[in-house]
Order: structure tokens, then C-alpha cells, then sequence
């Protein structure tokens, strides 16, 4: 049987308002297996982009736990998180998120850099793979859309993660990118064997996934 490279318990999240709880996650609990592609769809203000930080490290829940790749990431360290997160999670925004001072290679190698690894063999398959070797010293300013997302989904694969985030990756493109971006992005993850989670209001998207995970009011259903 495939391992899961992620497992989420009893997954609660609030914050206080006044003197008021604000209930965002209640009770989630899920399973991620390698190589998995899961889709998490809801409504605006559904609790799913908040499940994704957590799922990712990016932020705690106030209760419950997550486990990635055989680690509890609700009792770890913000420095044993940072190292975590270079070594198992890569994430996709959908703002790009590049560093707008660094070329599109700098941008995919940065990872690398922070880690103090090297590994140039993997920058260009990488590359080659999102078709940007004619791009490698282009800044994201002379980049279309497209070619940002791209550089930005080889910038998360590049450290060969155990598994792969992305909000709304393709919110920001016209229908035609979209495409390209969510075919190669599905592409990579499959010929890299990465678990891919995404969260998604594409329900054409959504359908390419192997399950789809669906959040109503902070609970899934």
C-alpha cells in the first residue's frame, strides 16, 4: 500500500474577536498519500486557504496535529519548521511570489541557496521542463504571467519535495495559461512522484484530481 506523506487530525482552528471565538477549521481530519494528487474546494471564506497554511506549516491550528513525512509539524520549532519546509514542502502562490531582484534561474535555485545546497543538474532539468531556458536571465518583470508560475512551480519542485502545495495556482491567468500552467504543474507531479495539494474554485480543475476534498462553513463535508 502507498504510505501517507501527510496526515491531519482533528484539525481545529479559531482566533478571538472581541470577546467573541471566531470558529475557522472544526474537527478536520484527512490523509495524503505519495504521489496523490488532492483538490480542497469551498466557498470564499470556507476555511480552506487557512487548512492549506496549516497542512503546510505555515501556520499552527489551535488544536489537533499534522504530521508530514513521519514528523509532527504542530510541535516543532519555527527554526526545525523553517528546515522542514526547505527540505519536504514546496508551495505555489497565486501572486507568484518571485523575488523581482533575482533572474528566473536565481529565483528556481534560491531554495537551493537558502539550504546551502547545490544542485545545478536539477535547476536545468527543471528548466527544461517549464520550456524557460530562454528566459534563465530574464527578471519577473519581463515576464508574462504564465512564465511567472512556471518559474514559480520549478522554484517549489527544485528541492524535491515530499509534497507539493498551491492556492488557486491559476487564479491569476487567462483561460489559455491556466491550461498550460495546470498540465505541466500535473505533469511534473506525476513524473516526480510528489504529492500535489491544491485549493481551487475551478471545478474543471478540480476534476482532474484524484479526490476532491470539499470545506462548507470550516467543516468538510
Amino acid at each position: 500500500m502507498t504510505e501517507n506523506v501527510l496526515t491531519a487530525e482533528s484539525i481545529y482552528k479559531s482566533f478571538a474577536l472581541d470577546d467573541h471565538e471566531i470558529k475557522v477549521l472544526e474537527n478536520i481530519s484527512l490523509q495524503v498519500k505519495q504521489g496523490e494528487f488532492v483538490a480542497i474546494m469551498g466557498k470564499s471564506g470556507s476555511g480552506k486557504s487557512t487548512l492549506l497554511s496549516i497542512l503546510a506549516g505555515l501556520d499552527q491550528p489551535t488544536t489537533g496535529k499534522v504530521v508530514l513525512n513521519g514528523d509532527d509539524l504542530t510541535h516543532m520549532s519555527e527554526e526545525d519548521l523553517a528546515l522542514k519546509r526547505q527540505s519536504d514542502i514546496g508551495f505555489v502562490f497565486q501572486s507568484f511570489h518571485l523575488i523581482p531582484t533575482l533572474t528566473v534561474q536565481e529565483n528556481i535555485t534560491f531554495p537551493l541557496s537558502i539550504a546551502r545546497k547545490q544542485n545545478p543538474e536539477r535547476v536545468k532539468e527543471l528548466v527544461d521542463a517549464v520550456e524557460l531556458g530562454h528566459r534563465v536571465n530574464s527578471f519577473p518583470h519581463q515576464l508574462s504571467g504564465g512564465e511567472k508560475q512556471r518559474t514559480a512551480i520549478a522554484r517549489a519542485l527544485v528541492a524535491q519535495p515530499k509534497i507539493l502545495f498551491a492556492d488557486e495556482p491559476t487564479g491569476n491567468l487567462d483561460e489559455k495559461n491556466a491550461d498550460q500552467v495546470m498540465q505541466l504543474l500535473l505533469s511534473l507531479q506525476k513524473a516526480f512522484n510528489t504529492a500535489l495539494v491544491i485549493v481551487t474554485h475551478d471545478s474543471s480543475l478540480a476534476q482532474l484530481a484524484d479526490r476532491t476534498i470539499t470545506i462548507v462553513d470550516g467543516q468538510l463535508v
